[in-house]
């Protein structure tokens, strides 16, 4: 089965909120599909920059929501005064470890995150449209260096 590109996807939810379907939305969606890493919008305004492109950090900041609320990307977590993203369209759930020492994130997945859930939508009669977990402490090598 096709999936929809986030292109189409993106258009189809800007389109439905009487929004207007911009250029730079759309350069901005494409850059952060080729981000296979976490992101800043520091970062992604630079690579941006780079490429000659002239959008500010005002529209990325604007487009940020627009793109969490469609399902294409999610903040992952808040460090040094800032969020950062990722994009999850056509990737499998995931969590993240993150390490309070040296600051590395991990990724990791386990199928009982998503049943955990699964079970808190059924019992309780609400619907997750996104879910972000997140641990925080020392990865080994830091713990060794103590």
């Amino acid at each position: 089965m096709l999936q929809a590109s986030e292109v189409e996807i993106f258009r189809e939810f800007i389109r439905k909120r009487g929004l207007r379907y911009t250029p730079e939305r759309e350069t901005i969606l494409r850059e952060i599909f080729k981000i296979h890493d976490h992101f800043d919008v520091d970062e992604l305004y630079l690579r941006l920059r780079n490429q000659g492109y002239r959008i500010s950090k005002a529209t990325i900041y604007r487009t940020l929501p627009l793109l969490i609320e469609c399902g294409l990307v999610q903040e992952v977590y808040h460090e040094d005064g800032h969020m950062h993203y990722e994009h999850i369209y056509g990737h499998e759930p995931h969590a993240h470890f993150r390490c309070l020492s040296c600051r590395r994130v991990e990724e990791f997945r386990d199928e009982r995150l998503e049943e955990v859930a699964r079970e808190f939508q059924e019992k309780h009669g609400v619907q997750i449209k996104m879910v972000r977990y997140e641990l925080l402490g020392y990865c080994a090598a830091c713990r060794k260096e103590e």
